[in-house]
């Protein structure tokens, strides 16, 4: 079987159909089996398996205890916390984060410094879980070295548990989510070109109007696509929040874990089943919707 394709040449006239072999075509399927692969092991297996084991107990039987506490008041409180936290965090480091992506983007684009502070960034924004947690007890903490500093120098009191709630838990993931702002927007303010500034001055525009009828709502879906990224990075995000609060189970992927290390209740695994299918679906649907923006954004960047 064989695949005809037809087209013209320089002069305009129409070439004979040309030939594509089968296996050419089989070659390019084959070669996507490897990513196909990754994908079901690693994503879609999990996924369906929360899906099944959301409804089924630890001896297998059906249940709908895990969906019964899934809505209780106790849990329906947590998930609220961790949106919170995650809609905290996504604002604060997308706002931020654009204003130093800005910066950077008036630099030169092989500039020394520009090429530094974005190293430093993608750095930063790979940092977390355990480590970071520790970098600011060590630093911000009860005995920490600023807490104690302080203290001796100014007599001011810094309050060493504040890490241990959520507002410090924020503070602690802002630490990750400007720098990665900074890594996902900085492309879409380089996508800008000069010829729509120089159109909006020729036409006797002033910059407020560049920014609010040109270049803002070009930037407007990369920034909400941004904002989107950073709140799934956020909503997900476990290891940094444990190492911090350890007597509590304040947001989800914590709840997950205390529920599947409980030793007194066998029947928590349906439970924290559930909280996963409920972490799944508000992720996918995010990314759902960054897909949606950048695949806008992209006609304008291209």
């Amino acid at each position: 079987m064989t695949t005809l394709t037809t087209g013209r040449d320089a002069a305009g006239t129409t070439r004979a159909p040309a030939s594509r072999p089968a296996s050419r075509r089989w070659g390019a399927w084959l070669g996507t089996l490897p990513f196909f692969a990754y994908t079901g092991i690693f994503l879609v297996l999990p996924t369906l398996l929360v899906v099944v084991g959301a409804f089924r107990s630890r001896e297998g039987a059906f249940t709908l205890n895990g969906l019964e506490q899934l809505v209780s008041p106790r849990t329906i409180t947590i998930f609220v916390n961790s949106l919170w936290l995650s809609v905290a965090t996504a604002l604060i480091g997308a706002i931020l984060g654009a204003l130093v992506a800005y910066a950077l983007s008036t630099a030169p684009p092989n500039s020394i410094g520009r090429r530094v502070v974005t190293a430093f960034c993608s750095v930063l924004a790979q940092f977390g879980g355990v480590m970071l947690a520790f970098a600011f007890i060590a630093t911000f903490g009860i005995n920490g070295m600023l807490t104690r500093l302080l203290k001796e120098w100014a007599d001011f009191t810094v309050n060493g548990a504040f890490l241990s709630t959520l507002p410090g838990v924020a503070m602690v993931y802002l630490y990750f989510q400007i720098p990665l702002m900074v890594i996902v927007f900085l492309p879409a303010l380089d996508g800008l070109r000069v010829q729509w500034r120089e159109a909006t001055e020729n036409l006797g525009g002033s910059t407020w109007t560049y920014w609010r009828r040109v270049a803002g709502p070009i930037l407007f879906p990369s920034f909400l696509g941004s904002l989107l990224l950073l709140f799934a990075n956020s909503f997900s995000a476990f290891a940094t929040a444990a190492a911090l609060i350890s007597q509590q189970t304040l947001i989800v992927p914590m709840e997950i874990e205390s529920a599947l290390r409980n030793e007194n209740d066998l029947g928590m695994d349906a439970y924290a089943q559930a909280l996963a299918l409920g972490m799944i679906i508000v992720v996918a649907l995010v990314m759902w919707a960054y897909a949606a923006l950048q695949k806008r954004a992209a006609r304008w960047t291209a």
